[in-house]
């Protein structure tokens, strides 16, 4: 099982590289939306998952904890904010503030609605 975890979280890792590279080519800014559509959705999968699978189920610590593991990430959304707050003056730090703000919202939405979806 231990070995499933890792391969799945490996797995959810490129995919967040792959849907952030994606993203970033798509979108153009000073605002880093990669993380952010990560994180939203696999806020949502991850409420789906636990919503439609038992505690302790092999599905759910495979692809929850695993796959979406890999795949969501608080670290990167946390320097990306500190880094746009770091660019200087108000405006720099207004702009981390909602960026981190709405991401966690979001995020917390899309987990409630993939559990009630679920």
């Amino acid at each position: 099982m231990i070995a499933l975890v890792a391969l799945a979280g490996g797995l959810g890792a490129a995919l967040r590289f792959v849907v952030d590279g994606v993203v970033a080519r798509w979108v153009r800014g000073s605002v880093p939306l990669g993380t952010f559509a990560v994180n939203v959705t696999g806020s949502f999968v991850l409420g789906l998952v636990v919503a439609s699978t038992t505690a302790g189920s092999d599905v759910r610590a495979v692809v929850g904890t695993g796959l979406l593991g890999g795949y969501t990430t608080f670290s990167a959304a946390s320097v990306e904010s500190v880094l746009l707050a770091r660019a200087g003056g108000t405006r720099a730090l207004t702009a981390a503030a909602l960026h981190a703000a709405a991401m966690l919202a979001l995020s917390l939405a899309a987990a409630a609605l993939g559990l009630w979806a679920g």
